[in-house]
């Protein structure tokens, strides 16, 4: 049995914050405000993931795994939360069939972190890296992302029962 998931996420850009996309910190003048590290492209994911399994399970989405009203989620590693999803999937039953995402942002260019941002979300995964597909896009200077205000990202997740 195959279920599809798909999950958005989407964070405003703000001086003195570190932009993570992917569990890759890249280099840039701002940085994405949110709770956690507020990691659009995990975010994303792991919604898709567990959009998935929600009608069969009601798992609901990251806000209500980790709230974020909860102190032990501030700065959170996006990245070890994802793991919590892919353990919580496993332990319903459901693995990664794959996942393709795409981030949309303006700037900075992030073709060269697309190869290390497949290779952070297959390992936390525990999938093959061809199983995860990351693309980036911009919106030709369009709305609040082509205006450089903030970073949004789409994902679309098969998960297989095991």
């Amino acid at each position: 049995m195959f279920r599809i998931g798909h999950g958005y996420d989407v964070h405003k850009l703000v001086e003195g914050r570190k932009l993570i996309l992917g569990g890759v910190d890249i280099p840039h003048t701002v940085g994405l405000l949110g709770h956690s590290d507020a990691d659009v492209l995990a975010h994303a994911i792991m919604d898709a993931m567990l959009g998935a399994l929600d009608k069969a399970l009601a798992l609901g989405d990251i806000g209500h795994l980790f709230p974020d009203t909860a102190d032990e989620f501030e700065g959170a590693d996006s990245m070890k939360l994802m793991a919590e999803v892919v353990r919580v999937c496993a332990e319903n039953g459901y693995r990664i069939g794959n996942i393709d995402a795409t981030v949309i942002a303006q700037a900075p260019k992030l073709a060269p972190y697309i190869v290390e941002m497949r290779e952070n979300i297959a390992k936390v995964c525990g999938c093959l890296v061809g199983q995860i597909s990351v693309k980036a896009t911009t919106e030709e200077h369009l709305g609040f992302t082509g205006e450089k205000l903030g970073i949004s990202a789409h994902a679309v997740a098969l998960m297989e029962k095991m």
